[in-house]
Order: structure tokens, then C-alpha cells, then sequence
């Protein structure tokens, strides 16, 4: 019988290469994860998730009719070109801190992703 969270999980190696790059572009970009860590958490085991099945962190917050295609084109890959541009996380993922949203971290362990993640 297969164990039905290890298809709805990432790879321990793409969750906590994941983590560290949000944790290094937070601290880069000036922004925050938010205040509500289930929000980081989910975002991440996403993004993760993206990259073991897709081979690219296609943003997990939005709808694509074609993951493939679009993880290719890069336009939403993490950080995506919003972000780049313009600071704009549709994820809030990374929030500038007058965002209402924003915590005061921009560190997360990979312990605290799983707590949070496990509880869906």
C-alpha cells in the first residue's frame, strides 16, 4: 500500500533546498515571510513539489492549463517576474514589512514547514 503523503509531499532535498533559497532571497530582497507560518510552510512544500515533478519552482498559487509549459516559459517561477520587478508576492511568500501580512522572520526550519504541512 502506498503511503498517500509521499505523493502530496516534496523530496526532503527540494523542501530544504527550497527553504534555503526563501530564507537567502527574504534576507537579499529586504521582505518577510508571513505572519501566519502555515502560509510559508504550504507555499514552500509548493514550490518544492513543483521542482520534484516539474524540475522548476512554478508558483503554487495560481491555476496553470499547462504546468509543464509554463515552468518551462520561467515568467512564474520562483522568484517570479512580478517579484523581481515590482516586489509582488501573489503567494506571500516574501512580503516588504508594511505589508498587513508580514511577520518579522525570514527564517523558517525545515521542521516547522513539516509540522505545518502534516496537519493537511
Amino acid at each position: 500500500m502506498q503511503d498517500t503523503q509521499a505523493t502530496t509531499q516534496a523530496t526532503e532535498k527540494n523542501l530544504e533546498l527550497m527553504r534555503n533559497f526563501a530564507q537567502s532571497y527574504a534576507k537579499r530582497t529586504g521582505t518577510y515571510f508571513c505572519a501566519d507560518l502555515g502560509v510559508t510552510a504550504v507555499v514552500l512544500e509548493g514550490l518544492a513539489k513543483h521542482k520534484d515533478d516539474l524540475g522548476a519552482p512554478l508558483c503554487p498559487c495560481r491555476h496553470y492549463e499547462d504546468k509543464e509549459a509554463e515552468a518551462k516559459a520561467t515568467y512564474w517561477n520562483c522568484p517570479c517576474v512580478p517579484m523581481q520587478e515590482r516586489h509582488e508576492c501573489h503567494c506571500m511568500l516574501f512580503l516588504k514589512e508594511d505589508n498587513p501580512f508580514a511577520g518579522d522572520k525570514q527564517e523558517i526550519s525545515f521542521d516547522e514547514i513539516r509540522s505545518e504541512t502534516n496537519k493537511y
